[in-house]
């Protein structure tokens, strides 16, 4: 079994500087190095691969939590990736397949959270603000650009289908490949949930 992450922040040991940084792996890297050598290393229980993994996809499990309303995201992100370490030895994939597996995981805990919790919740909206992700993406840029109303629309006016498609793909920063495994339907379907979803903005916004 992979070595479990016991929570909170981790700070990457000096040991990862001497990590050797190989080219001819999967191509995609994770702080820098090669995915495929990371992953191999966290399977056989390497503090400094889970502690890579963990900085390089907690701040976007974190803020697509959020976005959805999660009432303790934080906590929430912690028990998302002990599942994922506690998977990683069954898990064979690159990098994208990775991130599917990640959100995967992530949108599969909101679920139970919903399910536990009385209908006494209050949503918790998305903001660039509270976003906790180092760089922003194309989507967020452009979201950035017609505001904070327009997120709230985004996220608050739209279908639930439509909403979980949108907060992946512009949260998450998912493809819509990787938002079509996540949420268990068809690419083709992810597009027609994204393609009516940005009309309702668009309509919105006229």
């Amino acid at each position: 079994m992979a070595r479990r992450y016991s929570g909170g922040s981790p700070t990457a040991p000096p040991a990862l500087a001497r990590y050797d940084r190989r080219v001819g792996g999967s191509g995609e890297n994770v702080g820098g190095y090669a995915f495929d050598h990371v992953l191999i290393a966290a399977q056989q229980g390497a503090p400094w691969a889970n502690t890579l993994l963990w900085a390089e996809y907690a701040p976007a499990v974190k803020a697509f939590l959020t976005a959805r309303g999660s009432e303790e995201p934080d906590d929430l992100t912690t028990e998302v990736f002990l599942s994922v370490f506690d998977g990683l030895q069954a898990f064979s994939g690159d990098e994208s397949q990775f991130r599917s597996f990640v959100f995967t995981i992530a949108y599969r805990r909101l679920v139970d959270e919903f399910r536990r919790r009385s209908r006494r919740g209050i949503h918790s909206e998305w903001s660039p603000d509270s976003d906790g992700r180092a760089a922003a993406s194309a989507e967020d840029e452009a979201l950035t650009r017609v505001g904070d109303a327009a997120a709230r629309m985004l996220l608050d006016g739209l279908p639930e289908d439509q909403r979980n498609v949108m907060v992946l793909r512009i949260v998450a920063d998912l493809t819509v490949e990787q938002v079509a495994q996540v949420l268990g339907k068809r690419p083709g379907a992810v597009k027609a949930l994204q393609r009516r979803a940005l009309d309702s903005l668009r309509r919105k916004l006229s």
